[in-house]
């Protein structure tokens, strides 16, 4: 069982509030994981007033596609600065792109695309060769130097997309790796690209502090962190922090991560009362299948039991 708590944070009255989650919330969080077959790391955050909910929320999570949002926040600062044009174009030749399953790792021909197109590529579909075009422009440093001037040093990239297959095929001896789930579970389990901290990895609360930021136009200046959000609200697969939120009068945006063993999503719920709270679920499913419907649902499961929660702690009247 993960230690689980909510604290308060700068909302009036938050100190009195405080105190060990309910067990019943405990309870839903643990059977819901076990009922999944996954571990699971949790952590939600009101974005204004600060009341959270913990359950693992500092453990060192690996991130998958959430270092996507990384990679994006870096691209829009860098444009606030005046070193990057985000409507410059780029001709991406169809050769030599990082492997995937959509977006331009899957397109045939050279495509010409600007910057933030390439963005929006990234985000909505986890396209891994517009990502890479954008890491190779911007730098793996330079955006973990960012994450640190933002008080995040818990993120951290070790590379780029192309970078984690060419560990898997490396230690994989060639396996074809966007089809990894016959592979033999523990062999598949000692990549260096699955294990931290030779791994990009993060926390779920170093994640939720990412989004409260670009949500509060703290990320980059007003303008470009709302151009972030709306980037992140175009996401094509929002099914598993969605199922949590089926009402269509509440917005979500977010972004997936999925690897061997790694099911993930991250995002912001936003209630039509005002209520906005960043969420970060992090799984590790025991099951390598691509399709996992249940590894999918929980995520969305405990995430409206931890945002639940913190409506219910805040202050009425």
């Amino acid at each position: 069982m993960e230690e689980s708590r909510t604290t308060a944070g700068s909302s009036p009255g938050g100190r009195d509030r405080a105190q060990a989650e309910p067990e019943q919330v405990r309870r839903t969080i643990d059977e819901a994981f076990a009922a999944a077959g996954s571990g699971g790391f949790v952590h939600a955050v009101d974005i204004d007033s600060g009341v959270q909910f913990e359950y693992g929320a500092d453990n060192p999570v690996l991130l998958a596609s959430v270092f996507k949002i990384p990679v994006l926040v870096e691209l829009y600062a860098r444009s606030d600065e005046g070193t990057v044009d985000l409507s410059s174009r780029l001709q991406v030749q169809e050769t030599g792109r990082s492997p995937g399953p959509t977006g331009l790792s899957v397109m045939l021909d050279p495509v010409d695309v600007s910057l933030r197109d390439l963005a929006y590529w990234m985000m909505s579909v986890s396209d891994n060769a517009a990502t890479d075009v954008l890491c190779d422009l911007l730098g793996i440093d330079a955006i973990n130097t960012r994450m640190s001037s933002l008080g995040l040093k818990e993120v951290r990239l070790e590379g780029n997309c192309q970078d984690i297959y060419d560990a898997f095929d490396e230690e994989l001896g060639g396996a074809d790796v966007l089809h990894l789930s016959g592979m033999e579970a523990e062999r598949l389990r000692a990549s260096r690209v699955l294990h931290i901290p030779s791994a990009t990895r993060g926390t779920p609360r170093s994640i939720t502090t990412l989004l409260s930021m670009i949500w509060r136009d703290q990320a980059a200046s007003a303008e470009a962190c709302a151009a972030m959000r709306r980037i992140l609200g175009l996401q094509v697969w929002p099914h598993r922090l969605r199922s949590g939120f089926p009402d269509d009068t509440v917005a979500v945006a977010g972004k997936t991560g999925t690897m061997p063993f790694v099911r993930n999503e991250v995002g912001v719920v936003e209630y039509p009362d005002g209520g906005r709270y960043a969420v970060a679920v992090f799984t590790c499913p025991d099951s390598l299948a691509y399709a996992n419907p249940p590894a999918d649902a929980v995520i969305g499961t405990v995430a409206r039991a931890a945002v639940d929660h913190i409506r219910a702690t805040q202050p009425t009247g």
